[in-house]
């Protein structure tokens, strides 16, 4: 069984990740959506509430792709999570340059301390390669529209927890 780990932050999930997890789906077997605790960004959302995104967007995508889906909350390394999740593959998405920079250190580091574990990147789709939650967030906080950002389940409960 191929089992590929998508990790983030989830602050809240996005249309960008959700592309991700979708095409994710087409590489593994079981795809663990890694939600990061990472109490030092500040989340809006608490750990539950981001875990009950993820899980409401993810049931949609496992039935329509037919991949096991699962959220699993980490708070370790990286590489430590996919040991833990038994996953060979670790999914990350890409929006632009500046993330591969960062992201092609996150892969060195990770395959030094096992290269076992392989990285694959996904660009994001070009509609949605501007979007980030800490921009979703900020665009909410201001009155702007984020409909064309995030699913409409957390659109809403975006803007209860921002009011």
């Amino acid at each position: 069984m191929r089992i590929g780990l998508y990790p983030g932050t989830f602050d809240p999930i996005t249309l960008g990740h959700t592309d991700i997890i979708r095409r994710a789906c087409a590489l593994v077997d079981r795809l663990v959506i890694g939600v990061a605790i990472n109490t030092g960004k500040g989340p809006l959302f608490t750990l539950e509430e981001r875990v009950a995104m993820v899980e409401s967007e993810c049931a949609k995508l496992a039935a329509e792709t037919g991949t096991e889906i699962v959220a699993h909350p980490f708070q370790n390394l990286l590489i430590d999570c996919a040991h833990d999740v038994g996953a060979q593959i670790i999914i990350r998405g890409l929006r632009a340059v500046t993330d591969f920079e960062y992201e092609y250190q996150m892969v060195g580091m990770n395959r030094a301390m096992d290269d076992s574990v392989e990285t694959v990147f996904l660009m994001a789709e070009a509609r949605y390669q501007a979007i980030a939650s800490k921009l979703v967030k900020e665009i909410a906080k201001l009155g702007g529209d984020v409909s064309k950002f995030v699913p409409e389940d957390v659109r809403g409960q975006l803007l209860d927890k921002i009011n």
